[in-house]
C-alpha cells in the first residue's frame, strides 16, 4: 500500500489549487478525479477573475476585497490566460442611479491595491464605439476593469505543476471509500488501488457533501457528519460576434441580476449567467444542461441592450455548471460566493472540507487549507504561490505582455499560420516554442497537429477529442461536424 501525506477528492480548481500548494510546501500529494480535470463546474464559468462589483450591494466587502487582491496576483502568475478586462456598463437610469453607481466604483477601485489595471470612468455612449452596438436609448455609461481567464487551462496548469512538484494525478479514477482511523485514511479508488494519507482533502464541489454522505466512514463506522450546499445551476450562450472592439458589457436586469456580455474566442460573443436552484436534496446532475427557459432569458436580457436583437436561434453553443453555495438564505443570486474551509481533526486523521468559493479566490483558499492542514498535521510550512508562475507564465522579458510575446514568438517561426502561433502562445505561454519547435506531424484539424495532441495526452491528461475541443481548447467552435470527427478519429486510432 502507497502512503501519501494527504489524498485530494476532486479534479476541479479548488482540487487542483490545494494539490499544488501542498506539494509545494514538501508534503506527498495524491489528487484523485472522478472524471477529467475541470470537467464540471470548472470550465462552467462566466471566465473572469473579478471581484465581483454586484457583491458590493450586498455588503460583501471582504470577500470583494480578497478577490481584488487575487484579481493582481493572478494576472502575474498566469498572463497567457488571464488577461485585463474593460467592461462597459450602460446606465440604466429606472434601475440604479449614476450616483449609486459611481460610489460602488470608487468603491471597486480602491478596496484594494490596483498596479495592473486602470481605474474606473464615466463614458459617453453616443457617437463611440462602445455605444454603435446598444440601444439609442444607452447614451452614458461607465468603465471599469477586471481580467478574463481560460478557466479549464487554469485547472491544468494547477495540475502540471502539482505534478512537476511531486503530486501524483489520477483522472478517470474515483475514490470510492475513505475510513477514517486514529491516525491515517484508508482510500480506495475506483482501479481498485488501496492508498493511505495522513490526511483527506474533500473538494469535490457540488458533489462534496454527498462524497460525505456515500464515501466516507468515520472511526465509528458510520458517515461523516455534512453540511447544506445550495446547488445553483448557471448557464451561458455563444452566439456570433455582436461587436467588434475589445470590451466587454455588463447588462443590469430589472430583476435586480445582472448578465455579461463577452468577446469570445475571436468571432462569438458570451452572454451569462443564470442562477437556477436544483431542487433540495437533489444530487447534481452528471452533467449540467441548459434550459429553453434559460436560453430565451438571457436573449430577452440580452436585447434590452443590444441593437442586433438576440433570439434562441442564433445561439452556437451553450454550456452550464452547477454551483455550491454556502446555504444561508436568501435568493441564489444573493448567495454569497465566498468559501469555507471545514477543518476537523477530533475523530481522528485530519479531514478538510471545502465549502463553495469562487474562481478568482481559488489560490488564496487552497493556501489557507494548506495552512490549515499543516497545523493540523503538526507542521506549519509557508505558504509560497503569491508569487509564483504557473507553468508557461513566465514570460521572460515581456513580462505580462502575452501579444509581445506572441509577436516575437511569429517572428521566431514565420512559416507557422499566425492564428495558430496566437493560439498555442495563448494556451501554452513560455512552453509555447517547444511545441512549435517539434516535428508538427500530420495536420489532424484545421491548426491543429499530432505533435499538439501528443503533448495533451502526455502532458495535460487528455484522452478524447471532447477533452481537447471542449475544455483544453475551444476549438470544437471554430471546427465543422468533419473536423471535430477527425480529431475523435485520431483518438479512436490510439
Amino acid at each position: 500500500m502507497d502512503h501519501f501525506d494527504v489524498v485530494v477528492v476532486g479534479g476541479g480548481i479548488n482540487g487542483t489549487g490545494l494539490a499544488r500548494d501542498l506539494a509545494g510546501r514538501g508534503w506527498r500529494v495524491l489528487l484523485a478525479e472522478r472524471d477529467d480535470l475541470a470537467s464540471h463546474t470548472s470550465s462552467a464559468s462566466t471566465k473572469l477573475v473579478h471581484g465581483g462589483l454586484r457583491y458590493l450591494e450586498t455588503y460583501e466587502f471582504s470577500l470583494v476585497r480578497k478577490a481584488l487582491q487575487e484579481r493582481e496576483v493572478l494576472l502575474r502568475s498566469a498572463p497567457q490566460l488571464i488577461r485585463p478586462l474593460r467592461f462597459v456598463l450602460p446606465h440604466a437610469p429606472h434601475l440604479r442611479p449614476a450616483w449609486m453607481i459611481r460610489i460602488g466604483l470608487f468603491l471597486y477601485d480602491h478596496l484594494a491595491r490596483r498596479e495592473l489595471l486602470p481605474g474606473s470612468q464615466g463614458l459617453r455612449l453616443t457617437g463611440s464605439i462602445f455605444g454603435a452596438p446598444l440601444r439609442p436609448e444607452f447614451r452614458r455609461g461607465f468603465v471599469y476593469s477586471d481580467g478574463w481567464v481560460d478557466d479549464a487551462r487554469l485547472v491544468v496548469l494547477n495540475a502540471q505543476d502539482a505534478q512537476a512538484r511531486g503530486a501524483e494525478v489520477l483522472t478517470r479514477c474515483a475514490v470510492t471509500r475513505a475510513v477514517r482511523g486514529a491516525d491515517a485514511w484508508e482510500v480506495t479508488l475506483a482501479n481498485g488501488r488501496r492508498v493511505s494519507a495522513r490526511a483527506l482533502v474533500n473538494a469535490a464541489g457540488p458533489w462534496a457533501e454527498r462524497f460525505l454522505r456515500d464515501h466516507t466512514q468515520g472511526s465509528n463506522g458510520q458517515p461523516l457528519p455534512t453540511r447544506g450546499l445550495r446547488l445553483v445551476k448557471g448557464s451561458h450562450i455563444v452566439v456570433a460576434q455582436r461587436f467588434t472592439h475589445d470590451h466587454a458589457y455588463i447588462f443590469q436586469n430589472p430583476d435586480g441580476r445582472i448578465i455579461f456580455a463577452i468577446p469570445y474566442q475571436g468571432r462569438f460573443t458570451l452572454i451569462g449567467t443564470t442562477d437556477i436552484e436544483l431542487p433540495e436534496h437533489e444530487d447534481p446532475p452528471s452533467r449540467a444542461e441548459i434550459e429553453q427557459a434559460e436560453v430565451d432569458y438571457l436573449c430577452e436580457q440580452a436585447s434590452r441592450y443590444l441593437a442586433q436583437p438576440v433570439k434562441p436561434a442564433d445561439v452556437l453553443w451553450s454550456y452550464a455548471g452547477v454551483r455550491p453555495l454556502l446555504d444561508e438564505g436568501g435568493s441564489a443570486s444573493a448567495v454569497t460566493r465566498d468559501y469555507l474551509l471545514e477543518a476537523d481533526a477530533a475523530g481522528g486523521a485530519p479531514l478538510l472540507n471545502v465549502w463553495g468559493g469562487k474562481l478568482t479566490t481559488y489560490r488564496k483558499l487552497a493556501e489557507d487549507g494548506a495552512t490549515q492542514l499543516g497545523a493540523l498535521l503538526g507542521d506549519a510550512r509557508r505558504p509560497w504561490t503569491a508569487g509564483a508562475h504557473l507553468p508557461g507564465g513566465d514570460l521572460g522579458p515581456h513580462g505580462v505582455d502575452i501579444d509581445a510575446f506572441a509577436a516575437a514568438l511569429q517572428a521566431r517561426h514565420p512559416e507557422r499560420e499566425p492564428a495558430t502561433v496566437q493560439r498555442i502562445a495563448r494556451a501554452y505561454g513560455s512552453h509555447a516554442g517547444e511545441l512549435l519547435a517539434a516535428t508538427p506531424g500530420a495536420e489532424v484539424a484545421p491548426g491543429l497537429f499530432e505533435s499538439e495532441l501528443r503533448h495533451l495526452v502526455e502532458a495535460e491528461w487528455a484522452r478524447d477529442a471532447e477533452d481537447v475541443l471542449w475544455r483544453r481548447s475551444k476549438l470544437g467552435l471554430h471546427y465543422t461536424a468533419a473536423q471535430r470527427a477527425a480529431v475523435a478519429a485520431w483518438f479512436g486510432a490510439r
